[in-house]
């Protein structure tokens, strides 16, 4: 169904969100919208279940709320009284209990009520969303799309947008750009199918796994040892991921897709395998049970054994394939694993070549494209490649198909065996399609378009050590005219400076390296502040990390960016001019002072941009970049415009700064948080943000009193035990 005459203009400048069903999608949806600034109002059958649908979100962990504030955000109300909500909206998502006369009656009850421009939509994670739309006017109907949020949305990037055949087509395109540009998602279009790709395809490869495991009797620490980082998933592996979704879940689903699947000849391998029956039975359904395939027990975690259904203790399993071929790439890893006469092999031979084979049976059915398949099991279930990846990288014959190769550089084969172009998408540029023109051993250079350049460190973790300062410095030196963004080729931007270069240069006594190697930092600092650049942090942006990226003219940082100066847990303070930077960024008043140098005594990590901005770590001009694949694309527009940074004028706010820091720590030692040493800390920072009367000053003084405790046992105590152990140790 098409009509000419709708304009879908308005939904790109969409501000009002009303969320219709408070249980845990809901509210989770609302948390994210609320996150990224919408206006929010939830509703449910009454005010009471929608405050706690939403106090549920306060209060999940890990957190739906970048920070607590943005709950304040959200409107809750009761359906019946809220229809003044509903026909403000802008967009109306459902997202009520998986029932279809359910839904049809409330979309019954509201379609009076919606704005005749307003984006209507159901969460559901299978139901067919044209039995949903039945009996409802054609505008509704043109309007009318599922979107399948992942839980919890805050973390979880896919979106399955699915619109049934009387959708216009022009509002299934608005609809992708809104849920791209604005909700901040990566969008798939999936078809009106059962289960659409995600749950149809990625619980069969779940249910899979289980059987083949019971089939081969494995064990499931094992499988999950196969099935996690080795094969190119998250860490968590099969079982793991089965207590996250849980149990009763799964074969609500497993059951739902056979009812509606019987052209499927596939449907058999959701009979429920022998140990999830057992567990169902008992009620040990997953995590949120406390316990399913795992359970703990204090510190330790219990396996569930598949063959006497009694739990032992986790053993790590030997598996001497998984170190042989761990760091092969990963399609030549599996390739070669499939020929081991082992575990690993004969796993792989009863689960994964049937899943590959499965997704070739199933492309044409669900999706539009072997692209789109690909990255629903990628951007939903964290897989590094998707099948049709990997059917590639093993070779489609020697799975027995006859498909040829999905993707060349001819492009994307169509499901006519026709191979299209790939559509450019410049908004996702990503390090690794630029190429690298330049570099050192400490970081490359790369080319990213328009005269923009990257300095990418490539370090482990982004680890800052004197090289890497001597590096960027001589790089500063010359390069300093060109605009240019600061990032990492790491898995984080940056973990901080190299612990073991200090705790060598303690061992020797070495204390004018020390004090040398923070003048070097503190000098690249200034450099870098004359320069046109921007820092593109992710992952971890921490000590001189951040002190480097606080040095760029802007910060822009991915979302959920872990941002800190947590020197005070290896025993120093920030001595990059982390600590003189603060204190410029934080001057506003003599409490904010108090509230961040208490923030630093205790080494606090952000769980987001946003906690670090208002931790005090960010500055109110650095940027949070919502969408999880548009953090380089950012960086790049903004290098080209931002100019130098702009260093604050020092200036003292009114009030006994010392006495009110003082109060902070004293409290903070009364209530447990901090330890003696933490004061002793916090009273290094104290007398930078109070008794320095300069930028010059304040910088002399953080390597004086950085050098100070580097002198002390204790500090010392804390860095050897974090290079030792990976865990703080509060002396």
């Amino acid at each position: 169904m098409s009509s000419d005459n709708q304009n879908y203009d308005s939904w790109q400048s969409a501000q009002r969100v009303c969320v219709i069903g408070a249980g845990t999608m809901g509210a989770g949806i609302a948390a994210h919208l609320a996150n990224i600034g919408f206006q929010v109002s939830l509703l449910d059958v009454t005010r009471e279940a929608a405050s706690e649908g939403l106090a549920r979100a306060k209060a999940a962990k890990p957190p739906h709320f970048y920070v607590p504030e943005r709950a304040a955000d959200v409107e809750v109300g009761s359906l019946k009284d809220s229809y003044d909500l509903i026909a403000r909206a802008d967009w109306v998502c459902e997202a009520i209990v998986e029932k279809i006369d359910i839904k049809k009656a409330l979309f019954a009850e509201i379609e009076p009520h919606l704005r005749p421009d307003a984006m209507i939509s159901t969460n559901t994670s299978g139901l067919q969303i044209s039995l949903l739309a039945q009996g409802r006017s054609d505008s509704f109907r043109r309007r009318f799309m599922g979107t399948h949020f992942f839980n919890p949305p805050r973390y979880l990037k896919l979106l399955e947008l699915i619109p049934t055949e009387e959708t216009d087509p022009n509002g299934v395109t608005a609809m992708s750009k809104f849920l791209e540009d604005r909700v901040a998602r990566r969008v798939v279009v999936a078809k009106d199918t059962p289960g659409f790709i995600a749950n149809r395809y990625g619980m069969w490869a779940m249910y899979q796994a289980i059987h083949a495991a019971e089939r081969l009797h494995l064990t499931i620490e094992q499988v999950d040892a196969i099935t996690g980082e080795f094969l190119g998933r998250p860490r968590s592996g099969s079982f793991r991921l089965n207590d996250i979704v849980g149990l009763d879940i799964m074969e609500d689903i497993a059951k739902n897709l056979v009812q509606r699947c019987p052209h499927d000849s596939h449907m058999g391998v959701f009979e429920t395998p022998k140990s999830m029956k057992v567990l169902i039975e008992k009620g040990w359904i997953g995590e949120k049970a406390r316990q399913g395939y795992y359970r703990k027990e204090g510190r330790e975690l219990l396996a569930l054994n598949l063959d006497t259904q009694v739990y032992n203790q986790r053993q790590e399993p030997d598996l001497p394939s998984l170190k042989e071929l761990g760091k092969t790439p990963l399609g030549e890893r599996i390739k070669l694993a499939l020929d081991k006469k082992d575990e690993v092999g004969e796993f792989l031979r009863n689960y994964l070549v049937p899943v590959l084979k499965y997704a070739d049976f199933l492309k044409k059915e669900v999706s539009h494209s072997v692209e789109d398949f690909d990255r629903v099991m990628k951007w939903g279930f964290g897989w590094k490649m998707g099948p049709f990846e990997l059917i590639d990288a093993i070779g489609p014959d020697r799975l027995g198909l006859s498909t040829g190769s999905n993707y060349s550089e001819a492009g994307i084969r169509d499901f006519d065996g026709i191979y299209r172009q790939r559509e450019a998408h410049p908004e996702y540029l990503q390090l690794a399609d630029c190429p690298v023109i330049d570099g050192t051993d400490t970081y490359s250079l790369r080319d990213l378009g328009d005269g923009i350049l990257a300095v990418a460190l490539k370090t482990k973790m982004g680890v800052i050590t004197p090289q890497v300062v001597s590096d960027l410095t001589e790089f500063a030196k010359e390069r300093k005219a060109q605009p240019f963004v600061l990032t990492s080729e790491a898995k984080s931007f940056s973990a901080g400076y190299d612990l073991s270069f200090f705790d060598q240069a303690i061992d020797k006594g070495d204390y004018e390296s020390i004090d040398r190697a923070l003048s070097d930092l503190q000098s690249l600092g200034e450099l870098l502040e004359e320069a046109e650049c921007v820092a593109a942090v992710f992952g971890h942006c921490l000590g001189a990390g951040l002190e480097i990226a606080l040095s760029c003219a802007k910060i822009l940082a991915h979302a959920e960016t872990n941002i800190g100066l947590p020197e005070s847990r290896v025993g120093l303070i920030p001595g990059g001019r982390g600590t003189t930077l603060l204190r410029l960024h934080n001057q506003f008043t003599a409490k904010r002072l108090a509230e961040v140098a208490f923030t630093m005594a205790e080494g606090a990590i952000s769980t987001s941009a946003d906690q670090a901005r208002s931790l005090g770590y960010l500055r109110q001009t650095d940027v949070t970049v919502y969408h999880p694949d548009r953090l380089l694309s950012a960086a790049k527009r903004m290098a080209l415009t931002v100019g130098q940074s702009r260093r604050p004028n020092w200036h003292t706010p009114e009030g006994p700064i010392a006495g009110m820091i003082d109060r902070e720590l004293d409290s903070g030692k009364r209530q447990g948080v901090l330890s003696d040493h933490d004061k002793t800390i916090g009273d290094k920072i104290k007398v930078i943000f109070a008794k320095a009367v300069s930028y010059e000053d304040a910088v002399r003084m953080e390597r004086v009193e950085f050098v100070d405790l580097c002198k002390k046992a204790l500090s010392h105590a804390r860095i050897k035990h974090m290079l030792e152990t990976n865990r703080p140790l509060r002396n």
